[in-house]
């Protein structure tokens, strides 16, 4: 357990404006007051996103396949090649979905889906521009680092090559799916099939090289300790210092039912408000925190606003993959802005690009 001393010391180091280290942050980790670190949580996130701005985006994740042969023991969607209940949607389902989200103020879709071996680079190709030539006003938040770098293995493609053909046919953005926890130990452990540590970040890098910005992501609470935790920021943030690939970070906490991974409890909210704050203070060069309202309900991501969250995330017209497996909260635009004003924030709709759409 920390001393109050050391807490203390970090504390002045954050209201100085200055970087803490990763032992600092492991200390915060571990400390129990929960009101300390969304002083110092609330203190960075007024640096890098002055006001009291809240903001959120209308879009729709659209799984265009549930086939996936990685076998993620964390994962209730995928089905692996050759089971009953695979699919891929037909051009139709996707055009159809598309639509509907256009029609309903939808600026984003998140377009992902598993390693479907039947897959490779021409299928996304006209997939994206067939989109784009019906929906030109969408952006296309689209693919993983994993499936990315799977397009580029069965295509025979580098993975620059297959970055800058994704991006010619339309890609926009890559959402930091995929991470989990940056931790080969870890990794080895929850999914021992999917691609390394290096690889993900290799991916992400190769993206902003090519002018791809993108998020990350962490999801915990599973058999990672908290000093996984802290490595997984540290090659976030340093990655960030190399090349700013990262418009914002998302953490959310392992769904467990329905999947093949055991735990001994399901992380609740006090972890993920003190996770929550622990990243905004330690990922001082990635501008916007999302809130998890999908795993964590409304009243926590109200809170989350004062723990170093300055965005809602995304209305989600349809979502598949984390709500196959525990919660699942799908709330309105109305909501999303009910919910912001009264917490004492002003709501605002934006893009992919977190730029500020006008009503």
């Amino acid at each position: 357990m920390p001393t109050l001393c050391s807490v203390d010391a970090i504390a002045e180091k954050v209201f100085r404006d200055e970087r803490i280290s990763p032992e600092e942050a492991l200390e915060l980790l571990r400390h129990p007051n929960l009101v300390e670190l969304a002083a110092m949580a609330d203190h960075r996130r007024r640096r890098l996103v002055p006001g009291d701005t809240v903001t959120y985006v209308i879009g729709r994740i659209l799984n265009y396949t549930n086939v996936c042969w990685v076998r993620c023991s964390f994962c209730a969607f995928y089905r692996e090649p050759g089971h009953p209940e695979g699919y891929l949607l037909s051009d139709e389902e996707i055009l159809a979905k598309v639509r509907d989200t256009v029609e309903k103020g939808g600026v984003e879709i998140l377009f992902q889906g598993g390693l479907n071996p039947r897959l490779k680079i021409d299928w996304y190709e006209r997939t994206f521009r067939m989109i784009l030539r019906e929906f030109p006003q969408v952006i296309l938040h689209a693919l993983s680092p994993t499936e990315i770098l799977y397009i580029a293995k069965i295509s025979k493609l580098t993975l620059e090559e297959c970055i800058q053909r994704l991006h010619a046919a339309g890609l926009h953005s890559i959402p930091g799916a995929g991470g989990e926890i940056l931790v080969d130990r870890v990794r080895d452990q929850i999914a021992p099939l999917k691609d390394s540590t290096d690889d993900w970040l290799r991916c992400m890098r190769a993206a902003a090289q090519l002018g791809l910005k993108s998020t990350a992501s962490m999801m915990y609470g599973h058999v990672e300790t908290l000093e996984d935790r802290v490595e997984h920021l540290v090659r976030i943030r340093d990655l960030q210092d190399e090349c700013a690939p990262f418009r914002a970070f998302i953490c959310w906490n392992f769904q467990p039912e329905e999947t093949k991974l055991a735990v001994e409890r399901k992380a609740d909210a006090a972890d993920y408000l003190r996770t929550l704050a622990v990243s905004r203070i330690f990922l001082d060069n990635i501008p916007n925190l999302q809130v998890s309202i999908l795993t964590q309900g409304p009243k926590i991501a109200q809170t989350a606003l004062r723990y170093g969250a300055n965005d809602f995330g995304s209305v989600m017209i349809e979502e598949n993959v984390v709500s196959a497996a525990g919660s699942k909260f799908i709330l309105s635009a109305e909501e999303f802005e009910r919910l912001i004003r009264a917490a004492g924030f002003v709501p605002k709709r934006r893009n992919t690009r977190y730029e500020i759409l006008e009503a």
